[in-house]
């Protein structure tokens, strides 16, 4: 395949997912599904098999468009799966969610991200995007603590000159602290 080719196929792929993503999102708006921990329980208990899919396409959702708080979808995990499943299954979803927001903002740029991040976040952590080790500092301290917006700040890591080295090592041993911490709260309820 030519570099023209290569080129429209993956700004194809990526149109084609993220329309999927926005379907999803309509249709999940539009049923409750984001708003009633029951409904989301129902689709997701009649779905058998695919049920551990569906949460995983859910948290990968919630990452790239952030209108669903993340700590509220592993929370409905662990009443759906129990603590262990719910932390696999939401760390699977929300590590792909952010490699796709990281590549996208870096595929993109500034552009694409201010429709999802507004002017005044832009704004506010372009400061520390611009000063190097500093915002890599607080990336990752972002992505360990709970209560961050930690999906709006793997879109603006996706801006900086952070090596997706870098990025992955940071995302792949940071993120399961947060994650420990929402499973445990939803476990001892």
């Amino acid at each position: 395949m030519n570099s023209k080719t290569m080129k429209y196929v993956t700004n194809g792929t990526t149109v084609f997912f993220l329309v999927g993503l926005a379907v999803f999102v309509i249709y999940g708006v539009w049923s409750g599904l984001f708003t009633s921990k029951e409904e989301l329980q129902l689709l997701i208990g009649t779905a058998g098999v695919l049920g551990p899919l569906l949460f995983i396409l859910l948290q990968i959702t919630q990452v790239v468009f952030p209108l669903i708080p993340g700590g509220v979808t592993c929370l409905a995990g662990v009443f759906m799966f129990g603590p262990f499943w719910a932390f696999l299954y939401s760390y699977l979803g929300i590590i792909i969610g952010s490699f796709i927001n990281f590549y996208l903002a870096r595929r993109y740029g500034k552009n694409f991200v201010i429709r999802f991040v507004s002017q005044d976040v832009y704004d506010k952590y372009m400061e520390k995007l611009n000063s190097g080790r500093k915002f890599d500092f607080m990336f990752a301290a972002a992505i360990i603590l709970p209560g961050f917006p930690d999906d709006v700040l793997c879109m603006l890591a996706g801006l900086t000159d952070m090596r997706l080295v870098k990025f992955a090592l940071i995302l792949l041993i940071g993120r399961p602290a947060s994650l420990i911490f929402y499973s445990a709260v939803g476990f001892l309820g």
